[in-house]
């Protein structure tokens, strides 16, 4: 109940830099997408984050839009969209660029991703 009051269960869009800050501080695991409209692969991350957002409550799901929060891009040296920062306890511990941790393709499954999030211990994979 204390995960899903904090906005855990569901992958959301927040609306700016200081947001970013604020989500990260209340939860112990968060994931992170940078992303832009305009870039199809960040559309195939957001229908595999949707899926596990649902399936580990024990972590929160964001996206933010990476072209309005060029301050974050550069404090977290991203440059390739899409990127995953994987926060732990306030830290960014790791990151999935691109989809090279993925396979290379675009057509990875959602357990590959959910198998690199375990890596990162972010989620609790079993």
């Amino acid at each position: 109940k204390e995960w899903l009051s904090k906005g855990h269960g569901e992958y959301r869009e927040i609306p700016s830099e200081r947001d970013f800050f604020q989500e990260v501080k209340e939860s112990k695991n968060v994931v992170c997408h940078f992303y832009r409209d305009t870039t199809f692969r960040c559309q195939i991350m957001d229908k595999h984050l949707t899926v596990l957002a649902k399936k580990h409550i024990e972590t929160k799901f964001l996206k933010l839009n990476a072209e309005k929060s060029p301050f974050l891009c550069e404090r977290l040296r991203i440059k390739v969209i899409p990127t995953l920062a994987l926060v732990k306890d306030g830290k960014t511990q790791d990151y999935v660029v691109g989809f090279t941790d993925l396979g290379n393709t675009d057509d990875f499954t959602t357990e590959t991703l959910e198998w690199r999030l375990g890596c990162a211990n972010v989620i609790n994979y079993r």
